[in-house]
């Protein structure tokens, strides 16, 4: 271990709970991990167990409900203790046990409900909230005001699923309340809270629901069982569903700084012996679950206003895998704990490696939310982009393969490269052929903008793994049909990618948008992008922000992000907020028709427009690239074709189904 990174493996304790480091699992939703009843099923337990196996201190459960009446969810969806105590304890007791065994302490996230941000597919259309206010996402809900007789029960509630809790060997419990504009939070929130009671009005009765949250609890469960508070310190609302940006200046719809320190000392007054904390809420959701167009650490700064308004321990989370980066925080104290959610999908054994002195072989995280929270807001299994066993740890694991094989693989993209890892991994002797001078296939382009830096990153991780694994890997090699007739390879594997699709324009040169990304081309000042799609817009946020390069965007669709695979909401928004902020124009049903004097025709909805442009982009999407499979699959029955070359898609299929594929041969 780095001397620097000892910092991150000193003892902490939350209230008498003494943790063996600074790590915490974030809680993230547990999409997949329960039966109907609420409680865990075999794959919570594995999930949960896997990553105090690797290391980590302090394992947060996701989202737990403690009742299923007022606010009616299908299940299953989310644990819940109170339906079934005794098979909750059955189910939840054997995991808190093996959770133990590696030296961790585990804490289960008990939750109030979603109310106005309720997830339609599990809740339906209806709506409870503090007051009668529009739903997240559903235009046509004006959400029920709850009754004080509910929030008793959902006080009481909290206290027995506490108390369950307890019995099933959970070390504590954290509360799910004063956070990202879930149900408690909105009590918290004048924005949200316009109720006449007790509990609407002053702060003070803004808070009464989670204040009388942590009294009961503590009545039920003695005074030293911990109590863990989610919370953000900024709400981040500029109106109802619109967020701030970073750098953005406008007015506080929701929780304001000064507001937010005043609370945080109310809490933990009434008893809360942490704060897990962050920024934002649904109306600003990026904040909460940040893409890849955040900066790493994005909470610290307002986390060191935290703990300088509060003298029990803060624990953050927010792209914080890099231990030179956490442990900076703890040491300028900006923090106590340092919380990983997504990371630990990625890779579960992160702290372990980081004890070791070996984050070189952390995978990372890409914050795609492509396998995570993109998947659970459409209510599928949590899982991760960039690790398939994620979720299925204990039924999708790696075997070692009973016959050796000889594997050759030709493409070194990420499909590629995954198939050549686990292949490997299996005892295979395994080649990898890529033509060009590099590995990482589209991910080189990809992960041009500093803001995808951890494209890059994965890249360098499968280079290390592949060397580390023993594959043989040949740049610079193209391989020939005659060379895969002649080949001794028991299996072929050809990964061979895609290609740009290029459009022609009277007049005008097209650029592809990998040439911009990659150096080969320049944009010039001014440029017009074809193509709204994830490429083009990540592209043109790339040109304006970083090159400063005037950028126009035109989309031939009604809006732009609407071809291809859907986007995590907090990614597909950001974007598209990044976009207005920074000032690219974005002409939607629109084509470019031809060059002109001023630049370039453009036909809009509105009619023909000229726009000033040196150079024109196209970013319309990619064809795959299959040539060398027609030539050989109907005399080669062991060939197989995958990645882009066989369907265009995104990174995490491209490595789901070279996981597949590979784990099976």
């Amino acid at each position: 271990m780095e001397e620097k990174h000892k910092i991150l493996f000193e003892p902490v304790s939350i209230g008498k709970i003494k943790i063996k480091n600074r790590y915490v699992m974030a809680p993230m939703g547990p999409g997949g991990l329960c039966d109907e009843q609420g409680c865990y099923n075999q794959k919570g337990v594995e999930y949960y167990v896997r990553r105090a196996q690797g290391g980590t201190g302090l394992i947060m459960t996701g989202v737990t409900y403690v009742e299923n009446d007022i606010e009616k969810c299908v299940m299953p969806s989310m644990p819940c203790p109170t339906i079934n105590p005794l098979n909750f304890i059955k189910t939840a007791k054997p995991m808190t046990e093996r959770v133990h065994a590696y030296g961790a302490k585990i804490f289960s996230q008990l939750s109030g409900g979603f109310g106005r941000v309720s997830i339609p597919s599990i809740v339906g259309k209806v709506a409870v909230a503090p007051s009668p206010i529009p739903h997240r996402f559903l235009d046509d809900v004006i959400c029920r005001e709850l009754t004080v007789e509910e929030i008793h029960t959902y006080v009481k509630k909290f206290a027995e699923a506490a108390a369950i809790c307890k019995k099933a060997g959970f070390d504590g419990v954290e509360i799910h309340a004063v956070h990202e504009g879930y149900l408690i939070d909105q009590f918290a929130i004048s924005f949200y809270n316009h109720r006449t009671d007790e509990y609407g009005g002053s702060l003070v009765n803004r808070l009464r629901f989670a204040i009388e949250i942590v009294q009961a609890i503590k009545e039920a469960c003695g005074a030293d069982y911990p109590v863990s508070l989610r919370y953000s310190l900024k709400s981040f609302v500029k109106d109802w569903r619109k967020g701030g940006l970073p750098g953005e200046e406008f007015t506080e719809a929701g929780r304001d700084i000064e507001e937010g320190k005043e609370a945080a000392r109310i809490l933990a007054e009434a008893g809360y012996d942490a704060l897990n904390a962050d920024v934002g809420t649904y109306d600003s959701w990026y904040w909460n679950h940040p893409p890849m167009y955040h900066e790493k650490g994005m909470y610290l700064p307002y986390n060191e206003i935290l703990k300088q308004a509060v003298d029990i321990p803060v624990i953050t989370a927010g792209r914080m895998e890099n231990p030179d980066l956490a442990s900076d925080a703890v040491r300028n104290k900006q923090t106590d704990m340092i919380a990983l959610g997504r990371p630990l999908l990625a890779d579960p054994d992160i702290p372990n490696k980081i004890m070791r002195g070996e984050f070189r072989q952390v995978r990372p995280c890409l914050s795609c939310q492509e396998g995570c929270m993109g998947r659970l807001a459409a209510y599928a299994q949590i899982s991760c982009a960039v690790n398939p066993a994620c979720g299925r740890e204990n039924e999708y694991g790696i075997a070692p393969a009973l016959h050796k094989k000889q594997i050759w693989i030709v493409g070194g993209g990420v499909a590629g490269m995954e198939a050549a890892r686990v292949s490997a991994l299996r005892g295979h002797e395994v080649t990898l052929f890529e033509k060009s001078s590099n590995l990482g296939g589209n991910l080189i382009p990809g992960g041009a903008p500093s803001f995808k830096e951890d494209d890059h990153a994965l890249i360098r991780w499968y280079e290390l793994q592949l060397k580390m694994l023993g594959v043989h890997v040949r740049v610079n090699t193209a391989v020939s049909p005659e060379e895969l007739r002649q080949s001794p390879a028991d299996e072929i594997i050809l990964a061979t990618g895609s290609k740009p699709k290029m459009l022609s324009v009277p007049g005008a040169e097209l650029l592809a948008a990998e040439e911009v990304l990659t150096g080969k081309r320049e944009p010039g000042t001014s440029t017009i992008i074809i193509g709204g799609g994830l490429v083009g817009c990540e592209t043109a946020l790339w040109l304006k922000k970083e090159k400063g390069t005037k950028v126009t965007i035109v989309e031939l669709q009604p809006d732009i992000l609407s071809v291809g695979g859907p986007l995590c909401s907090a990614n597909s928004d950001m974007l598209r907020d990044l976009l207005a902020y920074h000032g690219v124009e974005i002409l939607t049903g629109s084509c470019v028709t031809g060059k002109s004097a001023e630049g370039c025709a453009v036909t809009t909805p509105q009619g023909e427009k000229a726009i000033a442009a040196d150079t024109v982009i196209c970013a319309v999407g990619y064809a795959s690239e299959k040539s060398l499979y027609e030539q050989v699959r109907e005399e080669m029955p062991f060939v197989h074709l995958l990645g882009d070359a066989e369907q265009v898609s995104n990174i995490m299929y491209a490595v789901w189904n070279a996981y597949e594929l590979a784990r099976n041969l």
